[in-house]
């Protein structure tokens, strides 16, 4: 497509500019719409804009453009699943932070059908150049040597802050719940299950009685794909047809009633209504008691943390580790202070590496009440990251040098063969370097 402006007329005969190609980078077209949904976008999230952020967010898509034609040559595509999967999380994202779909079409000034269509070109393309580049990084690497080198490299005020960070172990032991606070549970669902199918809202039910995370959002949780879920809810939930509501059924999360949304091909779009027993006095003070009498054999040196953590630990994901719990956030075994559960926090901010803490009541990754002992096994206070305390850091961020090294030649020598023509709105924009024609 030549470079020019797209033009319709309106009713009064007066041309109104529909959109324009900005920049043609091989069979690739940049379109000014392109640069103004990046620009809104980012301005919607609180980003700082650059007073040059179009010209950055121009050159980003030149770049990425610039992959497109390899991955056209290497044949690089990715799977309409993926896809799909991705723009639904991001346009949930989006839908959150307007409040209302009605909103966010009103900011993009769009149908949120076009809004669609955007993001799912847009990831189509973020997924395939993404693969492009870890082709083109695959044999970056670093040695010891390198990350030294890069670490004294760089200016004092660049060296990251590191907040103190802790690393945890834990036993968790879960209460018994009795036959007869299971059966109240299930009485409360049926209730509320015939309640909808008397005509009552699922979604306001949600908010006044499920324990689940979502129950703010109506109990929705967005469209999800089978291998997601837990399996037992995503069985009963593919058996529903659109509007139906399941009978009780008990996941690894508590017992649950599933209503379907919508379904679009492998994946499903479900509200649901959570509930867990209540343990009476009796079976939490056994809770309290297994974990007092773990803690007095490890205080006494009877018994190794790690080694009652595997023995005794009724929380699966940590208990083959010795208890070390895993931060879900960096996959690293520290967590940040701030990013503790709340009761975790209190238990552990005074306590001194070595020691632990008192048996105390809480919830698990999956929001169902349980008791833990926790083992503080480290902790380092803020400082700036150095090489001994904080070498995987300064590794990564001496590998993400590299890259960034490898890319910056890769597009430079991509942009001399290639054919580039820009439209002279944008010929400020400087990182295209000299190999480009100007309209």
């Amino acid at each position: 497509m030549a470079l020019g402006v797209l033009m319709a007329l309106q009713a009064t005969g007066q041309p109104l500019v529909i959109d324009r190609v900005v920049a043609v980078v091989g069979d690739f077209n940049v379109l000014q719409s392109d640069i103004e949904q990046q620009y809104l976008q980012m301005k919607m999230s609180g980003m700082y804009m650059d007073p040059d952020a179009r010209c950055q967010i121009f050159n980003q898509f030149v770049e990425q453009k610039l992959l497109m034609a390899q991955a056209k040559i290497d044949s690089v595509e990715v799977g309409p699943d993926m896809v799909e999967m991705q723009m639904e999380s991001r346009l949930d994202y989006f839908v959150a932070q307007f409040g209302s779909e009605e909103e966010m079409e009103d900011y993009f000034n769009k149908s949120i059908f076009d809004i669609k269509d955007d993001l799912r070109e847009a990831i189509r393309e973020q997924m395939i150049t993404d693969e492009v580049r870890k082709s083109i990084t695959a044999d970056v690497s670093t040695t010891p040597s390198d990350v030294k080198s890069f670490y004294r490299a760089m200016h004092p005020d660049s060296i990251p802050y590191i907040n103190t960070e802790v690393e945890l172990a834990q036993i968790v032991a879960y209460p018994f719940y009795s036959e007869e606070a299971i059966f109240q549970v299930k009485e409360r669902l049926l209730d509320l299950r015939r309640r909808v199918q008397e005509g009552e809202d699922f979604g306001t039910l949600a908010i006044l009685y499920s324990e689940a995370p979502e129950a703010a959002r109506r109990g929705e949780i967005g469209f999800m794909m089978r291998s997601e879920l837990d399996k037992e809810y995503a069985t009963t939930a593919w058996a529903l047809k659109p509007g139906q509501v399941s009978k009780i059924v008990e996941s690894a999360f508590g017992f649950h009633i599933i209503q379907m949304i919508e379904r679009r091909g492998d994946r499903a779009n479900t509200r649901h209504i959570l509930m867990n027993p209540k343990a009476d006095a009796n079976a939490k003070q056994k809770a309290i008691y297994k974990l007092d009498s773990l803690k007095s054999l490890i205080e006494n040196d009877s018994m190794r943390f790690d080694l009652a953590a595997k023995r005794f630990s009724e929380d699966d994901n940590t208990s083959v580790n010795g208890g070390l719990i895993v931060n879900p956030r960096s996959m690293a075994a520290t967590f940040e202070l701030d990013q503790l559960p709340t009761k975790d926090y209190y238990m552990i901010r005074n306590m001194q590496v070595g020691e632990l803490s008192e048996p105390y009541e809480t919830t698990d990754q999956k929001g169902k009440p349980c008791y833990k002992l926790i083992y503080l096994r480290a902790r380092t206070e803020p400082h700036r990251a150095n090489l001994k305390q904080d070498y995987l850091l300064l590794q990564n961020m001496a590998l993400q040098f590299k890259n960034n090294e490898v890319m910056n030649e890769w597009y430079a020598s991509k942009k001399e063969s290639t054919y580039i023509r820009v439209d002279s709105s944008f010929r400020g924009c400087s990182l295209l370097g000299q190999q480009t024609s100007q309209k």
